[in-house]
């Protein structure tokens, strides 16, 4: 097994696609970090610590993973832990040119440190937290797409919101 790789985003909420992203990066790494972005700019609709907290107990089970936060660039969080290798999640090809530039981004400000692609399990293809936040507004049971501690706290955040 390689190194440490660690897997940004913002997980809001976390799905089945990032836990299978997770899970894949796990039987390739010795360590995988999954960062979760402090990022302001995306307006999420949960706090860092509770987006923090579904992901440890969504991947409470996983061997070698660990949930931390993050603010600011993604290659300094890093290079800070020792890490040449970013995992991104590619869904559909519409992923691929946003993905795609963020990696030559990334490479040209720290041209150590990688980039590598995963695919979910294509069951999990289509998903996207955004569309499952606007599915959960509508009432749909999310059982299929979420664990469901993150259903419970994804329809009390959306009641609360009203």
């Amino acid at each position: 097994m390689c190194q440490i790789a660690i897997y940004p985003g913002t997980f809001d909420p976390v799905t089945y696609g990032h836990i299978d992203i997770i899970k894949r990066a796990q039987e390739i790494f010795s360590e995988v970090i999954v960062a979760v972005a402090h990022n302001p700019h995306k307006k999420p609709l949960f706090g860092i610590q509770d987006r923090v907290a579904m992901l440890k107990e969504a991947t409470a089970e996983l061997k070698g993973v660990t949930i931390m936060d993050f603010d600011g660039l993604v290659v300094d969080f890093a290079r800070k832990h020792k890490a040449k290798v970013l995992i991104r999640g590619l869904r559909m090809l519409s992923d691929f040119e946003y993905e795609f530039q963020m990696a030559l981004t990334n490479r040209k400000i720290s041209p150590d440190i990688e980039t590598i692609f995963l695919m979910p399990h294509e069951s999990y293809s289509y998903l996207s937290a955004k569309l499952l936040k606007e599915a959960a507004s509508l009432g749909a049971d999310l059982f299929s797409f979420v664990p469901e501690s993150v259903e419970k706290a994804l329809k009390k955040k959306l009641r609360e919101i009203k």
